[in-house]
């Protein structure tokens, strides 16, 4: 029978099975001979203290014993004539959405504005080299959503919302590193992520399911209060109950559906800046080590929170050896985010480090829902004033901003498109650069050498989340107003990343279903 231990170990000792497989035996209690295999189950660091210990549970099987596999069956029969469903967009809500609906045994029909993963990886080249922003296709829009090309982090809280694990285990069923499964602050990474979305399609596709790609919806059709299809730019017009899982970029999507007078509320968000160091800095302040991370250590991450003034300031979608990107999603915007590769080795560590904005903080959104909007898309053209019309980003060293000093020069970075040197702290919103620089205080405090000239502040994080939820009934999924409309994922203010944007989008494909099989 199969044996389960908790070790604690050293990153050396945890590196390899060779190493904690003698210590694994005396903890179970047999002779090391008798392990036929050895399966890790969970992977976590320890570094609050000088020195650094990694726990891992494992699942021992003895000599003659069968290892079991872990990862469960997924069946998608075939759906090619089966009731349609139309799915607004490809993102992680949108895609769930549509491999629960097929087990249930329902046709999904994805429309997605964007490109394959493919072409759209040329796209983003095109941002990089010559500053050129496809409004369809770009970091924010196009197959996989906003998450295949920043980073693919797997780690969320919404634990009670739905079953991370089967999220995490159809990853891996259609491609994914199985090491998601185990470590605590699991990541595919942007190299390896855009295969597991192709495969996610294939499946949709081999099961009967519909996929189209620069197939921009413009319109819900509606019908007293029901929503009955929705027709695209190109022209085409497709009839169905709607699952509407846009993300939190599509502006017209919004404008489209306050035009129609369907419910809109405004949320708060947060906006602010992208942070970047040195990443061997941030190892050595992590890992409370001079030499850094050494030979057995990933590259270090960190997750800071305060409160400044009644409002949160706090580092967002840490990248560690990552890279900046321009994410904007149409010309004439300024917008930063951050990537990781699966190895995170690149000489940098970046973080969003953003200020709570609530809708009494916007002026005019006591009378304007879309305040925040407007907000959010302002603040990115002044951006991209101050960079001089391109997409360099404007920025400022960290220390600089803080202590309100010009920047002559600027440190390397990771951001391709390039850096120019401007006054953060002047042109920001006063509500959000004075929080900020507070809120760098007090981190400077709170982890030392994290306030540094070394490192730099680039312009603007701004789309953390939707600042509008389009709210819908907590039971059924369905808008509050009119039916056969499923609000899902980021863009209708019920999830934040990836996994949690995948069980909202299999919540609500299971809440349709029910409905239409019943």
């Amino acid at each position: 029978m199969a044996i389960e231990v908790m070790l604690r170990l050293s990153p050396r000792e945890a590196s390899s099975s060779k190493f904690y497989r003698p210590l694994a035996a005396e903890k179970a209690g047999i002779e090391e001979a008798a392990i036929g295999n050895i399966v890790e189950l969970k992977k976590s660091i320890d570094a609050r203290r000088s020195k650094i210990w990694i726990n891992l549970k494992v699942r021992i099987f003895q000599v003659g014993e069968r290892v079991e596999d872990e990862l469960p069956v997924f069946t998608y029969p075939d759906v090619s004539n089966a009731t349609p469903v139309i799915i607004v967009g490809a993102g992680p809500a949108g895609l769930f959405a549509a491999l629960r609906l097929i087990e249930r045994c329902l046709k999904p029909i994805v429309l997605e504005r964007g490109k394959n993963v493919s072409e759209r990886k040329r796209d983003l080249a095109q941002i990089t080299r010559k500053h050129l922003v496809d409004e369809d296709s770009n970091y924010g829009f196009g197959e996989g959503g906003a998450g295949t090309f920043s980073d693919g982090k797997l780690y969320t809280r919404s634990v009670k919302r739905g079953n991370v694990t089967r999220i995490l285990q159809a990853l891996c069923y259609h491609g994914a590193n199985r090491q998601i499964l185990v470590d605590a602050h699991p990541h595919i990474g942007t190299d390896k992520l855009p295969a597991v979305i192709s495969n996610i399609r294939n499946t949709i596709l081999q099961a009967g399911g519909e996929v189209h790609f620069s197939t921009r919806v413009t319109e819900l059709t509606l019908n007293n209060q029901a929503v009955t299809g929705v027709e695209c730019q190109n022209g085409k017009y497709f009839s169905g109950p709607v699952i509407l899982a846009t993300g939190h970029s599509a502006r017209d999507v919004y404008q489209m559906l306050h035009t129609h007078n369907i419910a809109l509320e405004p949320k708060s968000f947060a906006m602010g800046v992208r942070i970047e160091h040195p990443q061997a800095l941030i190892d050595q302040i992590q890992y409370h080590s001079k030499n850094g991370r050494g030979k057995y250590l990933e590259a270090a991450a960190y997750n800071l929170t305060a409160q400044v003034d009644g409002r949160g300031v706090y580092s967002f979608c840490m990248c560690p050896g990552g890279h900046i990107v321009p994410a904007a999603t149409a010309p004439g915007e300024q917008v930063v985010n951050g990537m990781s590769a699966s190895g995170r080795n690149s000489r940098w560590a970046n973080s969003g480090l953003v200020v709570e904005v609530r809708p009494e903080d916007l002026p005019g959104s006591q009378q304007q829902v879309l305040a925040g909007l407007h907000f959010q898309q302002q603040l990115e053209q002044l951006c991209f004033l101050q960079a001089g019309q391109t997409l360099q980003a404007p920025a400022q060293r960290i220390s600089d901003f803080v202590h309100g000093n010009v920047s002559q020069s600027l440190p390397e970075s990771s951001y391709l498109p390039g850096l120019v040197s401007s006054n953060l702290h002047e042109w920001m919103p006063e509500h959000l650069s004075h929080r900020l620089r507070k809120g760098l205080s007090y981190f400077g405090q709170k982890v030392r050498g994290f306030l540094t000239n070394d490192g730099v502040l680039t312009g603007v994080e701004s789309r953390t989340s939707s600042p509008l939820r389009i709210p819908r009934d907590a039971g059924t999924f369905e808008h509050i107003q009119f039916q056969n409309l499923y609000p899902c994922g980021e863009g209708a203010g019920y999830a934040g990343g990836i996994v949690s944007s995948a069980i909202d989008g299999e919540n609500c494909a299971e809440a349709l279903a029910a409905r239409l099989l019943r």
